[in-house]
């Protein structure tokens, strides 16, 4: 990235800028050459796991006995989200950094011993794939509004219903999967891990979307299938507090990586608009093209700061879910914005799919949707406002 876009950071340390360096040259050996083939198929091949995990980017926050790396400082986290979020194979490599930033700390944090030495090595070695299944085709943003029930018959759990919009779906051994034990809105939502190989277990199509084709979306479908209760995550109706606990870390990863995409944006921009001539001069040297970038670059600056410093404070155990909800509306709304003005600002190749702009205008959209709506995002922040 160059000081032109963002000043020097003091966020991060020799070792985390040693990572930045194997991640991007993981994405360019491993990722960049499948990508188009990827969007065309709709997911990756499972061997990118794998490969992640021997070049110590997937699980290292696993503990070390369980053949992870034993790293809970989340700034390692954070420097391959940038870089991914950077890349021209981002859609692909997401199911990476969705592993490590939002699944894995539920196999970390919240398995019991005899857990940990069933799941943890196959997923630090890539071996075993994962993901999380919350939302539904009638809730949405509505986790308390589960209608998957999950009810107790001696050592098993007989699980109905269907998850919606998840990601690796298509792919994944062990599905984190939030169901309903008990009538209770909050009090009876249970976290049971799935493993995709059991009886009565589907995989529905793989949804087609806007942007993002690389990284499958999955509707997932239980019929009267028998999960053991030793795969249940900590105690019997706390699943609705362990999902709340989890949510933080996922907001401010989509947050960080929508300001580093716009980083990526801009960096792309500029080279056009230097390059790029009408009326016999670049487009660089308009007044309008410098204002407009004047203003994106700026905005990109105050966002990285304002996500260095909270991304330090979760690295500190500080961050709170409203900082974490603030960040994720802010900087992925001004991602969308800013998208949307560098494409303009390309003109009619903006529109053409040739264009790296292009993807990152389809991309950019679901950003303030996952991880909780900007709406949501916004009543929380309200309601710690008092109102």
């Amino acid at each position: 990235m160059t000081d032109v876009i963002s000043a020097r950071r003091s966020l991060y340390e020799d070792e985390h800028e040693m990572l930045r360096e194997t991640a991007r040259s993981f994405a360019d050996k491993h990722a960049a050459p499948h990508a188009e083939r990827w969007r065309a198929e709709g997911k990756v091949d499972r061997e990118l796991f794998e490969e992640a995990a021997r070049a110590g980017i997937l699980g290292f926050n696993i503990p070390e006995e369980y053949g992870g790396a034993g790293v809970t400082d989340y700034r390692f986290n954070a420097v391959i989200g940038e870089e991914f979020s950077r890349h021209r194979a981002t859609d692909a490599l997401m199911a990476v950094t969705l592993s490590n930033d939002i699944v894995v700390p539920y196999f970390t944090d919240l398995t019991d011993e005899a857990q940990k030495a069933r799941w943890l090595p196959g997923i630090a070695a890539g071996e075993l794939v994962v993901a999380v299944a919350m939302t539904e085709p009638g809730t949405g943003s509505d986790l308390a509004g589960i209608a998957t029930t999950a009810v107790r018959d001696g050592d098993d759990y007989v699980v109905n219903g269907s998850k919606v919009f998840i990601s690796n779906g298509q792919n994944a051994d062990l599905v984190v999967t939030a169901v309903r034990t008990g009538p209770d809105r909050h009090g009876g939502i249970s976290l049971l891990v799935i493993e995709a190989d059991g009886p009565g277990f589907s995989r529905g199509r793989n949804l087609e979307k806007i942007g993002l084709h690389a990284q499958d979306t999955s509707e997932l479908y239980f019929h009267d299938m028998r999960v053991p209760v030793a795969n249940r995550l900590g105690a019997e109706g706390a699943g609705f507090d362990a999902l709340m606990r989890n949510l933080p870390q996922e907001r401010i990863s989509i947050a960080a990586n929508a300001v580093a995409s716009i980083e990526g944006v801009l960096e792309r921009t500029l080279d056009y608009v230097r390059e790029r001539k009408a009326f016999g001069r670049p487009i660089g040297t308009f007044q309008n093209t410098r204002f407009q970038l004047a203003e994106m670059v700026t905005t990109a600056r105050v966002g990285r700061a304002y996500l260095d410093d909270l991304l330090a404070r979760h690295s500190r155990g500080e961050l709170t879910a409203v900082d974490a909800a603030s960040a994720k509306f802010w900087a992925t709304e001004h991602y969308v914005d800013i998208v949307g003005r560098c494409l303009q600002l390309h003109g009619a190749y903006g529109y053409m799919l040739e264009y790296r702009i292009a993807h990152d205008y389809l991309d950019s959209r679901i950003t303030t949707i996952y991880g909780g709506t900007t709406e949501i995002m916004k009543e929380i922040v309200g309601r710690d406002l008092g109102l």
